[in-house]
């Protein structure tokens, strides 16, 4: 006898609606597969990088470091467009913050920190450029579509306000890491430019403060700024307000391969070694006060050498470009080898050049120079000065008193990463001598000020981003040259207008800041309160 056993299955569509009936309908379009929240260490990552002002940029041409000779790849005139949108990138830090939040972090945390530190650095970038922008109603969202436009004046205050509470909270969390809070959120991690270390973001966010207030230097009369007493306060004070005490502080992007490129290298240099040219500006400074540091970051025009017969290593073989010359006859002057281009060894011989510094320690000894020039505190100038001075050079590798090597791209040569293509040539260096040349040599009052100013300038050769055009602006130092190049009605704009999608989503704001601050008409031009 067989047993037979019977076998029951359910229909298949009974089994899904048992199933089914148990999640909701959004349960079901929830992908299991795709993270649902984003760590604030993430977004930290995110920011750093949009934060990275990075050379062959317009900046280079605005600050007339470095011009175009070709129209085909740009120009160098003024007629400047839209300033930067950091908006997006903000909305990205109010989110790295709430994040943090969410993960552990305490009331006072890392990721809030240098939340500070980043508004104040966006948004007083963005007034520098643009004048009043939308700050306080910017980062509503959806409950404010149509943001009103803060003063320029508001937008400083804030800024040095948030470095003040960053410098404070930093200082808690360097002494008592554990009162930023238990978990991701607690602890700082993907820090691209400072390996997580808080100390060195807290010396940062006092040379940003340093900066702003020497940007403010037009306005030591305005009570609510305070400027100088709040530059006294954070020089006399270091305890309190640590700064950056070498290079090693400096806030830099740092170029590794094969992710990134260094933005001069072997791949692009068949385009773009040739298509500019330095400038005037910068290497006339240069040879005037016989710089050792032109030939680390130039190399001497061929013409000179090769049918002048010139030596490659005099000062007057090294020659800049006119900004203002016209585009034509820079083109056929470049290509007759009359001026020189920026050191092929240095920028273009391999894929991570050198660091892009943002806020760097130079800087920030030049700036203190600056403020002790002008009376905001007390203390040597010099001092500052000189060690902004060694800074630079040493960052080149130009030892205080010895010999180095300047390398220069020999004619003919078809490998810029092949060193036997290089001519070499031994270079004595001594600071002393250089520094007791008048033309160098600090004094105090006005003399002092373009030295400092002067020297800042040559510093900054392919950092910082605008920073020497807003020096420029500020001061007149040193000289920009105008001329049909230039454009612009041979005049150096002041400003950059207003992003586009302002004049369309946000009109009725955008025309009453305009109204404002340059009757009615977003001018590039126009004078902003910074500047008055």
């Amino acid at each position: 006898m067989k047993n037979i056993i019977k076998i029951y299955v359910l229909p298949l569509v009974i089994l899904l609606a048992a199933t089914s009936c148990k999640k909701s309908f959004e349960d079901l379009t929830i992908n299991n597969n795709k993270p649902s929240s984003v760590p604030a260490s993430l977004l930290f990552n995110g920011v750093l990088n949009s934060m990275a002002d990075l050379p062959e940029e317009m900046p280079e041409v605005y600050n007339q470091y470095y011009l175009y000779n070709y129209d085909y790849y740009g120009n160098n005139r003024y007629d400047l467009s839209y300033g930067d949108d950091y908006y997006k990138t903000l909305k990205n830090v109010v989110a790295m913050e709430t994040a943090a939040t969410n993960n552990g972090g305490a009331a006072v945390n890392p990721y809030e920190a240098v939340g500070k530190f980043f508004k104040a650095y966006f948004f007083s970038k963005m007034s520098l450029e643009m004048g009043d922008i939308p700050m306080s109603q910017a980062l509503n969202g959806l409950n404010t579509l149509e943001p009103a436009y803060d003063t320029q004046k508001a937008v400083m205050l804030q800024s040095l306000a948030w470095l003040e509470s960053a410098n404070t909270d930093m200082a808690q969390l360097v002494a008592n890491p554990s009162l930023g809070g238990s978990g991701d959120g607690g602890t700082l991690s993907n820090d691209i430019f400072y390996g997580n270390d808080l100390s060195k973001w807290q010396k940062a966010v006092n040379a940003l403060r340093l900066r702003l207030l020497v940007q403010l230097s037009k306005k030591t009369a305005d009570a609510d700024m305070n400027v100088a007493a709040q530059f006294a306060s954070i020089v006399n004070n270091p305890a309190k307000y640590p700064l950056m005490s070498g290079v090693d502080d400096n806030l830099q992007y740092t170029y590794v391969t094969p992710s990134n490129f260094y933005p001069s290298n072997p791949n692009n240099f068949g385009q773009s070694g040739s298509r500019k040219n330095t400038s005037a500006t910068y290497i006339s400074l240069l040879t005037q006060l016989k710089d050792p540091r032109v030939f680390v970051t130039a190399e001497p025009a061929r013409y000179a050498v090769d049918n002048l017969k010139q030596s490659p290593t005099d000062f007057g073989s090294f020659i800049g470009a006119d900004a203002g010359e016209d585009l034509s006859t820079m083109y056929k002057n470049a290509g007759d080898q009359k001026y020189s281009f920026i050191n092929r060894k240095h920028y273009y011989s391999t894929y991570t050049g050198e660091p892009t510094i943002q806020i760097g320690y130079a800087e920030q000894q030049f700036n203190i120079a600056e403020g002790i020039n002008r009376g905001w505190a007390a203390g040597d100038a010099s001092t500052y000065y000189k060690a902004g001075i060694k800074a630079s050079m040493n960052g080149y590798g130009i030892p205080d008193n010895g010999i180095f090597i300047a390398y220069f791209y020999r004619p003919g040569s078809t490998d810029v990463t092949k060193a036997s293509n290089y001519d070499n040539y031994s270079i004595t260096a001594n600071f002393d001598a250089y520094y007791a040349q008048p033309s160098v040599a600090y004094a105090a009052g006005t003399a002092g000020l373009t030295r400092i100013l002067q020297q800042k300038y040559i510093a900054l050769f392919r950092h910082s981003g605008l920073e020497s055009y807003f020096t420029y602006r500020r001061t007149g130092i040193p000289t920009f040259t105008t001329g049909p190049g230039t454009g612009n009605g041979t005049r150096i704009a002041t400003r950059f207008l207003y992003p586009e999608a302002e004049r369309t989503s946000n009109a009725a704001n955008y025309n009453k800041a305009l109204q404002s601050q340059f009757g009615g008409n977003d001018d590039i031009n126009g004078i902003m309160w910074i500047l008055q």
